[in-house]
């Protein structure tokens, strides 16, 4: 494992050990004790809910007196994190910030959970109709797709002819099939020369991830490039490359340390930054001031949370950033000012999410 993974890694447990020892049975309700609240993520072994769950956390630390509980599977399992967040809502009674990746399996947890009386905040993934929840903190995927486009063409050099490969780790995942749409929206419509494969799923799990690149590296060996939207994409795609010593451009998203490794030797032309961190800070924020300052009261609509592009102009920066959940927070700390200084600027209509 790479120190910095350790690193990570060290920081939750610390976190779960912590928020487990804290958490009690009833919630405060917001009447100035102590808030019982926590955060539920799709794997909690992979870097982008590592991050999210780091952001929640130091919102939580910021406010005072809450008590954060985080749970995930250790593999993505939808139907074992959906255990996990009903046996969540037994102690998190003032709120839970959902984040997962297969959201029909949450649609009645989540239902059973609002009628209960838990304020929930859906994070990354955007709630489905029936959940009953009216408030999700996330990115335009669509545009970080587009964006990831833009970065290849721009290297790509004017009318390329030839292939690109599309691959999505969790096939019917919103999030992921709108940065897929937008690559290959952007591509069609500006690169008419290029042919768009796929998306073809590759897996969450880094092992069954890395073999379904190789197979797609095999069948396409003169592709222009092969572009990846999830976590494991990203730094298994630049160990290909490097084992293959391949021309393509590689690139996926996420900040995981062996991706940051891959765009600093130039193995990786870019990684696209969701900003993980920051969304799980500004869900965690707006749920607790909506308790103790609301009444429970949420916001409805889609909350947009932006995300950049990581290159050779920026990747010491952003490196330095990944070291401490401080460091983070520091690095963010103007955004989230500016974000929470105006919630209804950035409040967008839920069916808009996308």
């Amino acid at each position: 494992m790479h120190p910095r993974s350790r690193t990570w890694s060290a920081a939750l447990g610390a976190l779960v050990l912590l928020a487990a020892a804290g958490c009690g049975s009833g919630g405060s309700g917001g009447s100035g004790g102590r808030l019982k609240m926590g955060i539920s993520v799709a794997n909690i072994s992979l870097n982008f809910a590592h991050e999210m769950v780091l952001g929640a956390e130091s919102a939580a630390s910021h406010a005072g007196k809450v008590d954060f509980k985080a749970v995930g599977p250790p593999n993505t399992d939808g139907p074992a994190e959906a255990q996990l967040f009903q046996n969540l809502t037994a102690v998190a009674k003032d709120g839970i910030v959902l984040e997962n990746l297969d959201p029909p399996i949450f649609t009645r947890p989540a239902a059973r959970a609002v009628d209960q009386g838990i304020p929930i905040v859906a994070l990354d993934t955007s709630p489905t109709d029936g959940s009953k929840v009216n408030f999700y903190v996330g990115n335009d995927n669509y545009a970080l797709g587009e964006l990831m486009a833009k970065e290849a063409l721009k290297r790509l050099g004017a009318d390329p002819k030839g292939q690109i490969v599309i691959g999505v780790p969790n096939p019917g995942t919103p999030v992921l099939d709108n940065r897929a749409k937008g690559i290959s929206d952007t591509f069609k419509k500006e690169a008419p020369g290029v042919k768009v494969l796929g998306p073809f799923q590759t897996y969450s799990d880094p092992g069954q991830n890395y073999s379904s690149w190789s197979a797609q590296v095999n069948a396409h060996p003169d592709a222009l490039a092969f572009l990846g939207v999830g976590d494991a994409d990203s730094y298994n795609l630049a160990k290909i490359k490097k084992a293959e010593h391949g021309k393509w451009l590689t690139a996926g998203f996420d900040v995981d340390p062996k991706t940051l490794e891959a765009v600093k030797d130039g193995s990786n032309f870019v990684t696209i930054d969701p900003q993980h961190f920051l969304k799980g800070y500004l869900s965690t924020a707006v749920l607790i001031e909506a308790v103790r300052d609301k009444k429970g009261k949420l916001p409805d609509g889609w909350f947009l949370s932006p995300g950049g592009v990581v290159d050779s102009s920026n990747i010491d920066e952003i490196i330095a950033r990944q070291k401490s959940a401080q460091a983070a927070y520091d690095w963010y700390k103007p955004t989230i000012d500016k974000l929470l200084g105006d919630e209804a600027a950035n409040l967008k209509p839920l069916k808009d999410a996308r």
